[in-house]
């Protein structure tokens, strides 16, 4: 069975993006959210085996949205997407639970490298 994942990111072109590389090589997008609160309430529904995570959305932002998944299960895995210069933000992600972090634009090696890593992880 293929490995869900759960695309979270306010711009629905990130997302297309990531649902394009992910599908491509045999990951099944279980679910997509534009902001985190609906990353959390779609997690707690879908149970992914893994979310991409953008930092920068309206209501909740990724990294609050990290660790409200985290409270839900602790072992969540969470790939963090961010722009570049987010260095900072990116540090508080992993501090927050995530596992790894992917720079937009998206190299899809990249992306399947943070996604496989985290899966095993």
């Amino acid at each position: 069975m293929s490995q869900s994942i759960l695309i979270v990111d306010d711009a629905a072109f990130m997302r297309m993006m990531l649902k394009e590389i992910l599908a491509k090589n045999g990951y099944e997008v279980a679910g997509e959210a534009e902001d985190g609160i609906s990353a959390v309430t779609k997690y707690r529904a879908l149970k992914p085996d893994l979310v991409t995570m953008d930092i920068t959305m309206p209501k909740m932002d990724g990294i609050t949205a990290v660790k409200e998944i985290k409270k839900i299960d602790k072992n969540a895995r969470i790939v963090m997407c961010s722009a570049m210069g987010q260095q900072a933000m990116v540090i508080d992600a992993i501090q927050a639970g995530a596992r790894d972090f992917i720079v937009k634009p998206f190299q899809p090696v990249r992306v399947l490298e943070a996604v496989q890593k985290a899966l095993l992880s």
